[in-house]
């Protein structure tokens, strides 16, 4: 375990806390090992049902992978063999909402493409500047940016390594909101209850059939909605939204 990352719960809310302010939130080694961990660990807890993503300090989210740890691995293959902390929150089967502010760069770009939801600050900036540094990003942005924004738009980031204002990644439609300076954690944690809310079944089915929207055909995707849809229906969270809606009421899920 690690100071550097630290958790805070609300309810049914995990808040999972990039703390090395004084580093901008670089992540280390020790520091991918426990986003690792942390992940699986609330994947199997019953009793989270959303995750909220966020950097301490004023300065930034999440400046990317500590260079200088980067620096301290002897050879390739050990490299290759690292934990990719931006792998590890795509992994995760719940909803994840990012609360960006300051610098998002490289790596913690990477984070945040990683997690569903996005919500920026005003005068936070975006970037993926591992071009100028002389390689490419190993946490998905080539894959990730392509997806959400398009090839064109996806190359002009990563080839220039220059970043982008909270407007402009609102517009390219990386994030989905701006909001401002200050504010973005409270939505983004608004947001998490809202999804807690509902029947966690729900809403990783819809997590999962909307992910496999962007690894599969029409045809296949939309037959395994209907499985998700399925699962749902076996699970019996189904019929306190029907009671629910015929009584005139907030349905109230089982947690």
């Amino acid at each position: 375990m690690t100071d550097e990352i630290q958790v805070e719960r609300e309810g049914a809310v995990a808040e999972l806390v990039l703390n090395r302010p004084r580093k901008l939130n670089a992540v280390t080694p020790a520091m991918a090992a426990e986003i690792e961990r942390l992940a699986r660990e609330f994947d199997r807890d019953d009793s989270v049902h959303a995750i909220l993503l966020r950097g301490a300090g004023d300065k930034a989210f999440c400046a990317g992978s500590d260079l200088n740890a980067l620096a301290e691995y002897a050879t390739a293959w050990k490299f290759r063999n690292r934990i990719e902390y931006a792998t590890a929150i795509r992994n995760m089967r719940k909803p994840v909402v990012a609360a960006l502010h300051g610098w998002v760069l490289g790596g913690g770009a990477e984070m945040a493409l990683s997690a569903d939801i996005r919500i920026m600050a005003r005068s936070a900036k975006l970037g993926f500047p591992e071009v100028t540094r002389g390689w490419v990003g190993g946490g998905g942005a080539s894959q990730m940016l392509p997806r959400l924004i398009g090839y064109g738009q996806a190359m002009k980031l990563l080839l220039s390594g220059e970043p982008i204002d909270a407007s402009e990644a609102l517009r390219l439609g990386i994030v989905e909101e701006v909001v401002e300076d200050g504010g973005e954690v409270e939505r983004a944690r608004a947001l998490c209850r809202l999804f807690a809310s509902y029947s966690p079944v729900a809403v990783e089915s819809v997590k999962a059939a909307v992910r496999m929207s962007m690894n599969a055909t029409l045809s296949a995707g939309i037959t395994y909605e209907n499985e998700m849809n399925v699962l749902c229906f076996s699970a019996g969270d189904h019929m306190e939204g029907i009671n629910a809606f015929r009584e005139k009421r907030e349905a109230a899920f089982e947690r």
